[in-house]
């Protein structure tokens, strides 16, 4: 966004120190020490000058690793740039995450290798919500704790963080058996086929997510 007569500040989602803004300088005149580093979906090197503020400054960037593959398929870019909005409301400021920056790179790689962009994001986007501590209980109620068995269709709630029995109220969204296996299996990082409308079903849970615990709806 604009800062001030002629600088920018950027948010900077980085492996060593979590999401952090950064200022650069004269950002609305020139490029010239960041190029086009800070184009999105490709891994930047970047050097800041930080005090510990709210805000660093940006001195140098470069691109380490390109993704033309993304930039080049519309709807590749746009299950990137859902899923790096996602990360932008759910990461706290100046924490690593480690293992959701991980989700973030594999989703990035995935996409530029020309994998199917939504087979992809729920994969990565379940694997986001646990990674920062908003996991989906698909085994049990969270209201009673009862399990609910395999091969049964179940109401969801990702707002109270999973399933929830018909004793207690159950949830508007229904997730069928087969739907509830894969969600199971790709929060646990595992690779699984999934089907288009699988897909949709589970990102609809994770828009319900996102709503509920980052303030983020699309």
């Amino acid at each position: 966004m604009e800062y001030g007569e002629s600088d920018v500040i950027v948010t900077l989602l980085t492996e060593s120190m979590g999401k952090i803004g950064v200022v650069v300088r004269g950002g609305r005149k020139s490029s010239k020490r960041v190029g086009g580093a800070l184009e999105p979906f490709h891994t930047m090197e970047a050097t800041l000058e930080d005090k510990g503020g709210d805000l660093g400054v940006l001195r140098e960037a470069r691109i380490v690793r390109v993704r033309q593959g993304i930039v080049g398929s519309l709807e590749a870019m746009d299950a990137a740039g859902t899923a790096l909005r996602w990360a932008r409301h759910l990461f706290s400021a100046r924490t690593r995450e480690p293992d959701a920056y991980a989700a973030l790179i594999e989703l990035l790689d995935q996409l530029d290798q020309g994998a199917s962009p939504r087979e992809e994001l729920s994969f990565a986007a379940l694997r986001l919500l646990a990674a920062v501590g908003y996991a989906l209980d698909f085994e049990r109620c969270v209201v009673c704790g009862k399990a609910c068995p395999d091969g049964k269709p179940s109401a969801i709630d990702a707002a109270r963080g999973g399933l929830v029995c018909r004793a207690c109220g159950g949830a508007r969204r229904m997730l069928d058996a087969e739907s509830r296996a894969v969600g199971r299996a790709l929060q646990r990082g595992e690779r699984v086929a999934i089907l288009a409308p699988q897909a949709e079903a589970l990102l609809a849970l994770v828009d319900d997510a996102m709503a509920a615990h980052a303030g983020y709806e699309r």
